[in-house]
């Protein structure tokens, strides 16, 4: 009995592998439009696509960024600056992609640019926190796919959207699940309508890997900048030490589970830009398979159990 399941896991697994190695034909001719390339998986993903011939339109946030893709790729490429929380940067790059890609549309968009901070507990935060990370992280996402949607429709092609395994579950409190939790819900809604265009939509949702938003030294100033604003009741609530439990937590914990290899998550958005049978889900990074995504479909009293016993304690008054 166990051998027949396990011979059925098996020819599952390997039929999938057959069925997701071939890939797009015509790169040359097919543009791709990545966000937030100045670092991180998009710079990787710019500079990867392009080694393997497609058209990248790689969005920056900086002059720095722009100059750096430039220097270490190929003169098809094409950089330009994007504030993805500003509506007149996302259309004046959306006006000169029109006119790159004529009638031929737009093969892919990436939606790749996000931000991890400010993180800490609710009571931590104030709204305007929340609003800061949802323009980048959320509304940036369905700003910039509505932009260039009609283009993509017209080449029947590709939208991925970065989301993470915290769009899953939320072992943290302030806006970074929120905004994760709403980029999923715009992907799976978008995924269903445009099915009848052709269109695919497609959602990575990476463990922890070393990029800014893993960063030890910025979520360690993350946490102080928070602790120096809060009002001392709160202080209180917390306990004077609270702040070195938690940098004790960021330095030890973090730095150890995030994983070096970015290309793990780069192989996964070439894939699912590429591949001519895309999955609708990657979840790449042993820490989101065997932990994180396991840990959501779970009772919330697991759950709940599992994270409050990793939690940073509070002192009792």
């Amino acid at each position: 009995m166990y051998l027949y399941l396990l011979g059925v896991v098996v020819l599952f697994y390997l039929y999938r592998w057959v069925k997701e190695q071939p890939r797009v034909s015509d790169k040359g001719g097919k543009f791709v439009y990545i966000t937030g390339c100045d670092s991180g998986f998009g710079n990787l993903l710019a500079r990867h696509l392009d080694k393997l011939g497609f058209r990248v339109i790689a969005g920056c946030f900086t002059e720095k960024g722009e100059e750096s893709l430039k220097k270490t790729c190929s003169g098809n490429l094409i950089t330009t600056h994007l504030d993805v929380t500003s509506k007149e940067s996302v259309a004046k790059v959306t006006a000169m992609i029109t006119d790159q890609v004529g009638e031929r549309g737009l093969w892919a968009v990436v939606n790749n640019a996000g931000v991890a901070v400010p993180t800490g507990p609710c009571d931590w935060h104030i709204l305007d926190d929340y609003k800061a990370m949802l323009d980048v992280n959320l509304y940036g996402v369905i700003g910039v796919t509505l932009s260039v949607l009609p283009l993509i429709k017209k080449a029947k092609g590709r939208v991925v959207n970065v989301a993470s395994v915290f769009g899953r579950i939320s072992p943290v409190g302030g806006p970074y699940c929120v905004s994760k939790y709403g980029v999923e819900a715009f992907n799976d809604s978008l995924r269903i309508n445009m099915a009848p265009f052709g269109v695919k939509v497609l959602c990575i949702e990476p463990g922890f890997f070393k990029t800014n938003v893993t960063d030890s030294q910025i979520h360690i100033k993350n946490v102080k900048d928070l602790w120096d604003r809060l009002p001392q009741n709160i202080k209180d609530d917390y306990g004077s030490d609270y702040v070195q439990k938690a940098i004790k937590v960021i330095e030890g914990k973090v730095s150890k589970l995030a994983d070096a290899d970015l290309m793990k998550v780069v192989d996964c958005m070439e894939h699912a830009i590429s591949a001519t049978c895309p999955r609708k889900r990657y979840s790449p990074g042993w820490d989101a398979k065997l932990f994180w995504l396991p840990l959501s479909y779970m009772p919330s009293c697991v759950t709940d159990y599992i994270l409050l016993k990793e939690a940073i304690p509070i002192a009792r008054k």
